[in-house]
C-alpha cells in the first residue's frame, strides 16, 4: 500500500456535475464523458501550462482506460490487521537483512542525503523496504494509462488530472516512457514510489547521469526521497519513535495521538526507555498500538512525518519502528494484550458508537483516528483503562 493512494483519500471531493458529462467542451471536461475528448482537454491545458504539443502528444495518444485500475481504486483497503500482526509480516529477517546491505552498500549517497536534507538512512530505507522490497516489486501498471483513467474517472480528479499533466512534463523531459514505464495501479513510480508532481518538485540526480530514474536507480530514489522528507518538514537530528516500558498506575486518558507531554514529563511519570535516551525537551504522545497491554511508543515531531506519508495509523507506526530497528533499537517487547474485536465486532461497535453520537466517520470495520477516540472518551465514561483500545469487554458493556 503506499502513500500517495492512500493519501488521495484525504482529498475533499469536489465535483462541479457540470463539467463531468458527454457533451462539456474539451477545455472544460475535467472527467467523464467521451475519453478522447478528455484526452484531447488534458492536451489543451497541458500545452497553456508551457508543455510542448508534441510531448502532450506522445503521452496521450495511445492512452488508455484501465479497468483493473478501477477494480483496484474501488475495492482498496485499509489495513484492518494490528500493529502487531502487520509489524511481523512487513519487519522480516529478509528485510532486516537487505535494509543494513542497502545501507552499507549505498552509505555516500546516504550520507549526502543526511547532510542535504536532514533525512538519515534507516527513515528512507524503512520507506524503501514497505513500499517496493527494494525495488523488486514495483508495480507492473502503465503508468500513463493508470493516471489517464484515474483522471478520466470522477471519484478524484482533482487529484489524479494534474498527475497525468505532470507525466507529460516527464516525457518531454525524457524521464518517462509513456509506453513502457509501469508502476502501482495508482500511478507511482518506482523504488519509493512517487507521483510524477512530486518527482518533478523533489526529483534529484542522486548518480549524476543527468536524469531521475526512479525505477532503476538507487542513489536517485534515495535523494529524492531525502528532498521529499524534507519538504514534509523533518526535524534533522531528532528522533522520530522510541519504545518505552509504562507504570501500570498511568493516567490512560493522556495517550493517544494529539495529546503530548514533554519527554522530561513523561519520564517524571515512570515512563522509561527500552533504547536510548528520551529527549527530554521534545514534545512527545504516547502510542498504545493495541493498549496498555501491549507495546508503548513515544512519538516525536518526526513521526508526524510518517503520517504525511501515508494515514494509516497501523502502517506508519510500523514503518517508523522498522527504521528504529534499522538504526539498532531491539525487538518490540509484544506483552500481553487484550483481544480486539474481529470485523463483524468492530463495526457494531462503531454503530453503537455513533448512535450515542461520536464521530467514527464511515461504519467500515477499521480501527481509525475517529474510533479511537471515541472509544477512549467511552472508556472514560464508563470508568474503564481509556487506553482507546477496542474490547469485547468494551462492546459488552455498551
Amino acid at each position: 500500500m503506499t502513500r500517495r493512494s492512500n493519501r488521495a483519500t484525504k482529498f475533499t471531493i469536489t465535483l462541479l456535475a457540470g463539467l463531468a458529462f458527454t457533451g462539456a467542451s474539451a477545455s472544460a471536461q475535467q472527467c467523464g464523458g467521451d475519453f478522447r475528448q478528455f484526452l484531447a482537454g488534458v492536451k489543451q491545458e497541458a500545452v497553456s501550462k508551457g508543455l510542448s504539443a508534441r510531448a502532450a502528444d506522445q503521452t496521450l495518444a495511445g492512452a488508455q482506460i484501465d479497468r483493473k485500475v478501477l477494480s483496484r481504486d474501488r475495492a482498496q483497503g485499509v489495513f484492518k490487521m494490528t500493529f502487531l500482526d502487520f509489524s511481523k509480516r512487513v519487519i522480516s529477517g529478509y528485510r532486516m537483512k537487505n535494509g543494513a546491505a542497502n545501507m552499507q552498500k549505498y552509505a555516500s549517497i546516504f550520507d549526502r542525503t543526511e547532510r542535504e536534507y536532514g533525512v538519515p538512512a534507516p527513515v528512507i530505507t524503512a520507506f524503501w523496504a514497505l513500499e517496493t522490497d527494494f525495488g523488486a516489486v514495483q508495480g507492473d501498471f502503465n503508468t500513463v494509462n493508470a493516471l489517464a483513467t484515474l483522471a478520466h474517472d470522477c471519484r478524484r480528479p482533482e487529484l489524479f488530472r494534474p498527475q497525468l499533466i505532470a507525466a507529460i512534463e516527464m516525457v518531454q523531459h525524457g524521464d518517462l516512457n509513456p509506453r513502457t514505464t509501469t508502476g502501482a495501479w495508482a500511478g507511482e513510480i518506482g523504488m519509493v514510489q512517487m507521483l510524477p508532481e512530486d518527482i518533478i518538485k523533489f526529483g534529484r540526480d542522486g548518480d549524476g547521469d543527468g536524469h531521475v530514474r526512479l525505477k532503476k536507480s538507487a542513489p536517485d530514489a534515495i535523494l529524492t526521497a531525502g528532498a521529499f522528507i524534507n519538504h514534509l518538514g523533518w526535524r534533522a537530528g531528532e528522533p522520530w519513535l522510541q519504545e518505552v516500558t509504562v507504570p501500570q498506575n498511568l493516567n490512560w486518558a493522556d495517550t493517544g495521538l494529539g495529546k503530548s507531554k514533554t519527554g522530561a514529563q513523561w519520564a517524571a511519570l515512570g515512563v522509561q526507555p527500552r533504547w536510548g535516551q528520551i529527549s527530554s525537551n521534545l514534545p512527545a504522545s504516547l502510542l498504545l498500538p493495541q493498549g496498555r497491554k501491549g507495546p508503548a511508543f513515544l512519538a516525536y515531531p518526526n513521526y508526524n512525518i510518517y503520517l504525511e506519508w501515508n494515514q494509516s495509523f497501523v502502517y506508519t507506526t510500523s514503518a517508523a519502528y522498522f527504521a528504529t530497528r534499522l538504526a539498532g533499537a531491539p525487538r518490540y517487547n509484544a506483552g500481553n494484550p487484550e483481544p480486539g474485536l474481529n470485523d463483524a465486532q468492530m463495526k457494531q461497535l462503531q454503530t453503537k458508537l455513533s448512535n450515542m453520537g461520536y464521530d467514527v466517520g464511515k461504519v467500515d470495520g477499521i480501527l481509525g483516528a475517529g474510533t479511537r477516540s471515541a472509544v477512549q472518551q467511552v472508556q472514560q465514561k464508563l470508568g474503564m483503562p481509556a487506553d482507546a483500545w477496542p474490547t469485547p469487554a468494551l462492546l459488552s458493556r455498551l
